[in-house]
């Protein structure tokens, strides 16, 4: 008996790398079992795609270059010579090419908003200031434009659904929530050396926190010389890693790999089976007071301990469980802090709704019409 071809979906995007874990660990894997499923994106080293799932990296290129440019007409080369019944862009970048694809190709589209990049752009350093409201501006006309033609946004923030008032038509929200990775447990440092390990994970820029982290774990570590902090990310910026280096000079507590590349995945997830505390010091700003961090979900469903800045709506979803330690970047009250940290009693209850499967179920129905229409 002849066996039936699966429909072809393509995940892609410009900037993240094709095991990204969005696009690959979570919206990948979970299509992969009913279609057959290509990523596009940057090269990444040491990938395996696993079954009914293909990588097409694009060669190595700078943030700002004109390979840069080009990355989007290849990959829409790529999708011409693919034709998916279903394309999900992962990015601003792609969405002039959205407008090609609608005219030649019979197939639905998806625009997987997993950045409010109108916010991020206004509201952080990436730019010069007069530079990023006109690019701010051209991202949001360019949403705009191409509105009729997406037949469905995949949101990554509930807050996005606030203010991204014009998606509610044909919007899905699917959380970026913790898809548990088998592998062995692994011991905890502190198993070993009775320090007290903090880590941060994530891309390192201001707007993240890292600077706030290493004041936090500076000023720990000043009544308590057990405590070490492990910076496991990248940092796309050259100044800010330059910054970064300057300020753990002579701080032999803050061990810092200085990685240049995205960090794996896998890398992250055993970092913070490892740890002892997690950080998560998002300064406040507009981009990012309406999101769940990633990592928040990490840390619930690996059951760190979480060194957590006073957002209320995070404080508030780790209360429950008992999870987090919650401190005031403008005031750090560090021997309250260590206190705490030291009194224990974190995850008398295990977190509930942080896990990808109950995001997995609204994917499959929601590719399911899109593909079948």
């Amino acid at each position: 008996m002849q066996e039936i071809k699966k429909r072809r979906i393509v995940l892609a995007s410009v900037l993240k790398p094709v095991n990204d874990p969005r696009m690959f660990e979570k919206m990948g894997q979970s299509l992969s079992h009913n279609y057959e499923v290509h990523i596009m994106g940057t090269h990444a080293d040491d990938v395996h795609a696993g079954a009914d799932i293909f990588f097409h990296p694009l060669a190595p290129y700078a943030r700002f270059s004109i390979d840069r440019v080009l990355a989007p007409f290849r990959i829409l080369k790529k999708i011409f010579r693919l034709k998916p019944a279903l394309l999900i862009v992962c990015t601003h970048e792609l969405l002039w090419m959205v407008l090609i694809v609608k005219i030649f190709l019979p197939c639905s589209v998806v625009y997987d908003i997993r950045e409010n990049f109108f916010r991020n752009i206004l509201y952080t350093n990436s730019f010069p200031p007069i530079l990023r409201v006109l690019i701010a501006l051209y991202v949001r006309i360019k949403e705009w434009i191409t509105l009729p033609l997406i037949n469905n946004f995949f949101l990554a923030e509930i807050g996005y659904a606030h203010e991204l008032g014009f998606v509610r038509s044909k919007m899905l929200v699917l959380e970026n929530k913790l898809k548990k990775v088998r592998m062995p447990p692994l011991k905890k440092w502190s198993d070993d050396d009775q320090n007290i390990h903090l880590l941060f994970t994530g891309t390192l820029a201001p707007t993240t926190g890292i600077f706030v982290a290493i004041d936090l774990a500076t000023k720990l570590h000043a009544l308590d010389t057990k405590i070490r902090l492990h910076i496991v990310g990248f940092c796309p910026m050259v100044t800010i890693h330059q910054e970064i280096m300057d300020r753990i000079r002579n701080k032999s507590f803050v061990l810092f790999g200085q990685p240049t590349e995205p960090v794996a995945h896998l890398d992250i997830v055993r970092a913070i089976q490892q740890a002892d505390y997690g950080i998560i010091a998002y300064p406040p700003n507009p981009s990012t007071q309406n999101t769940i961090p990633t990592k928040l979900f990490e840390y619930l469903g690996y059951n760190l301990p979480i060194l957590l800045l006073k957002h209320e709506p995070w404080v508030e979803k780790c209360r429950e469980y008992g999870a987090a330690v919650p401190f005031d970047a403008e005031r750090i009250d560090a021997p309250e802090m260590l206190d705490a940290m030291k009194r224990g009693g974190f995850y008398l209850k295990d977190p509930q709704d942080v896990f990808w499967e109950s995001e997995e179920r609204k994917l499959l129905e929601a590719v399911s019409r899109l593909v079948d229409s």
